[in-house]
């Protein structure tokens, strides 16, 4: 494939995505990329700035209508972040969709070419062998083998298994590191003995008079 037909491929695809967009999708993209812009920082900073100047007296060309503290703008603001949340949201909810599906594009093109290049392979074992080259390539007798992509899939799983520890032993670890030992007890055995105090207090000693 020539370098043109492959810009061609991976622009018709980027546009395929894009015009397969609804029309509510299509006006969260556009908040999204103008939220991320210089022009929203500034035009918030000059609305903000304007507003409690104007309502505390500070900017006299307009009386105030909203005192301190400032009641409807809090409500105003409230409202924009619901709002800018929700369409930020939906932009990347069309991104994640789109890039799981260049994922999935990705993954079947490798299994497609892990087959093609185990193919070739073969035959240059088959060549090899018909040139009477009969010395042992361990190397290449692995590289004929196909890539087990459920034992691949099973590995990452119980990798990322053993990497999610439950909160619980999280904490308990950071308290192990974080709490210093005091006569060789670890924050295991401190923790234990707090929960033992609080469950049995201690008895009132009675004074007896001599």
């Amino acid at each position: 494939m020539k370098t043109s037909e492959r810009i061609e491929y991976f622009r018709s695809f980027e546009a395929k995505s894009l015009r397969s967009r609804s029309f509510l999708t299509q006006v969260s993209d556009r908040l999204t990329n103008f939220c991320g812009s210089t022009s929203f920082l500034i035009f918030h900073l000059v609305f903000f700035s304007s507003w409690i100047g104007i309502n505390t007296g500070i900017i006299r060309i307009y009386h105030v209508f909203d005192p301190f503290p400032f009641g409807l703008l809090t409500m105003i603001v409230s409202l924009e972040a619901i709002f800018l949340s929700i369409f930020i949201l939906v932009s990347q909810n069309r991104s994640s969709y789109v890039s799981t599906i260049r994922d999935e594009v990705h993954l079947g093109v490798n299994l497609i070419a892990e087959k093609e290049i185990t193919k070739i392979l073969k035959l240059l074992a088959e060549i090899r062998r018909e040139m009477g080259i009969t010395k042992a390539d361990p190397e290449l007798d692995k590289m004929l083998e196909r890539i087990d992509t459920a034992y691949l899939e099973r590995a990452i799983t119980e990798q990322l298994k053993r990497a999610d520890k439950p909160l619980v032993e999280q904490l308990l670890r950071d308290l192990t590191v974080a709490v210093p030992h005091s006569n060789g007890l670890s924050a295991q055995d401190v923790i234990k003995g707090d929960k033992k105090n609080e469950k049995e207090p201690e008895k009132p000693t009675s004074h007896h008079n001599s």
